[in-house]
């Protein structure tokens, strides 16, 4: 049988009717053992040949501090519940989490485990705005959809590391702020303007340009820069892992390796079968993002998948930590091919770019990134880097989340467009209140249909090539603009300095 999808389907809401509720779940700490990891190298320089050996193999620095897994098993036999959520990163475990909490039963399945994809390969900051104005949303999305995330968005960063506490998640949580610098006059122009709208609609922002964003940031290849107090920095994969323990703590079941190969509408619900195992469930939740298949017609071909590739260097000594992102502040910019950096837990520097595949040396990918890193902080050109990585990035067309209901019983959220540590948050609390019975008009983004982009498979085709392109396009900015960064952003107001927050507030 194959799956309906009516024109104008209706998810129905879980509570308060037809609901299964766990029984003898006690309410417990989610606290954990980390896995530990010698650290042992000294912060110093080393020949190419050296360097190149330390980082021939590709390793996720975040599987080596995670916290440890919850039990997760692969589906086998038959299960039946309230909810299937396909997908088990940031978004799928949220979600999971906000319906287990409300008492429906829940089932997680992915086809790798808790984590595998860009949920535990991120940089995992939180930049808690979006690319786009409060006005642009509000055309973008109408009125109420778009005021309702003007006040989600705003919230967005103080509601996250608010559920790490009340979940007491393990996953070395930093609120330190976020600098979002710009690499070119144009880019500070535009951002200056971002950061007025986003301020005049309650954001706590501040301007920096000058010394003060050398004196925050600790680069000198930036001139203009917005200070948000509200960002901060995670391990992704442990919040993923902890999201997961959580709603298994509440009952959800938690199932590993396990891919679906057909997902079909029987005797009034979802029937979704695996090689061993089929789920029965009154509704769907699709959250598989960038690794999106072809479970569900024309899904995967809504975005593009892009990639980032990252790495992580020796621990910076106490001296280096205090000059670079000195408070453990995060930092991305205005590139195409984005530069983002942060600390993890142990001094070392995560730093990230724009890629071209899941392998992170395809087409020069590594090279650029070195020369990034040592473009933004040229102190630092000659450290040794621990581990290497990649993940995709679903990006949209709008470079907005995508919120689906493609048939009765149905979601997907999907395209955080590289704000997924604050975002996939927003997304899951907003699909578990759709089935909990929120109506569509209140959740934060619309519902849209699932509409395939044009020519997809030939720009699929083409995207290794995209983070060259981009990279040629950002230094093309950055040589006409290089008296300027030299200078300052003159173009840009002139910051007020206090003792307590060096910049312009912007409200």
């Amino acid at each position: 049988m194959t799956a309906q999808r009516p024109g104008v389907p209706v998810t129905r809401p879980i509570l308060p009717t037809g609901l299964r509720r766990r029984s003898g779940v006690a309410d417990v700490a989610f606290r954990t053992g980390r896995q530990k990891m010698a650290t042992g190298v000294s912060c110093c320089r080393t020949d190419s040949r050296a360097m190149a050996e330390r980082v021939a193999k590709e390793e996720i620095h975040w599987a080596f501090t995670a916290i440890a897994p919850p039990k997760c098993t692969k589906l086998e036999g038959a299960v039946d519940v309230d909810v299937l959520v396909i997908g088990a990163g940031l978004t799928g475990c949220r979600t999971a989490l906000g319906l287990a909490d409300a008492g429906a039963s829940v089932a997680v399945v992915d086809s790798k485990d808790i984590g595998w994809g860009a949920s535990g390969r991120s940089g995992g900051q939180c930049n808690p705005i979006w690319r786009k104005t409060p006005q642009e949303l509000v055309e973008r999305l109408g009125p109420r959809h778009g005021e309702t995330l003007i006040k989600t968005t705003l919230t967005a960063a103080n509601d996250l590391f608010s559920d790490i506490r009340k979940y007491d998640v393990d996953c070395d949580p930093v609120q330190a702020g976020w600098i979002q610098a710009a690499h070119a006059r144009n880019a500070a122009r535009n951002m200056s303007a971002l950061g007025k709208a986003w301020a005049a609609a309650g954001a706590d922002i501040v301007e920096l340009d000058g010394d003060a964003v050398r004196a925050a940031s600790g680069s000198p290849a930036y001139s203009f820069a917005l200070r948000h107090a509200a960002g901060g920095h995670v391990q992704p994969l442990s919040l993923t892992r902890g999201y997961a323990r959580a709603a298994a703590a509440l009952g959800a079941q938690l199932f590993k390796e396990t891919s679906m190969a057909s997902l079909e509408r029987a005797n009034g619900k979802w029937r979704a079968r695996s090689d061993k195992g089929e789920i029965i469930a009154e509704n769907v939740v699709v959250t598989t993002n960038a690794y999106t298949n072809g479970l569900w017609p024309g899904l995967r071909k809504t975005f593009h998948p892009l990639v980032s590739i990252i790495v992580a260097t020796d621990p910076l000594s106490d001296t280096q930590q205090k000059e670079i992102l000195p408070g453990k502040v995060t930092i991305s910019d205005s590139r195409l091919a984005i530069f983002y950096s942060r600390y993890d837990r142990d001094g070392r520097l995560i730093f990230g770019c724009a890629g071209s595949s899941d392998t992170v040396d395809a087409l020069g990918g590594y090279a650029r990134l070195r020369r990034g890193l040592k473009t933004v902080f040229p102190q630092l050109a000659d450290i040794p880097i621990a581990r290497k990585w990649a993940g995709r990035i679903a990006v949209t067309p709008e470079m907005m989340p995508h919120l689906h209901e493609p048939a009765p019983g149905v979601l997907a959220g999907i395209g955080f467009s590289g704000r997924g540590i604050a975002m996939t948050s927003v997304m899951g609390r907003a699909l578990s209140a759709k089935l909990l019975g929120t109506p569509a008009d209140d959740l934060p983004f619309p519902i849209v249909p699932i509409a395939p982009l044009p020519f997809h498979g030939l720009t699929r085709r083409l995207i290794p090539l995209a983070a060259p392109a981009m990279t040629m396009k950002d230094r093309f900015d950055t040589l006409m603009d290089g008296a300027w960064r030299q200078k300052g952003a003159q173009a840009t107001p002139k910051r007020r300095e206090t003792d307590d927050n060096p910049g312009k507030t912007l409200r």
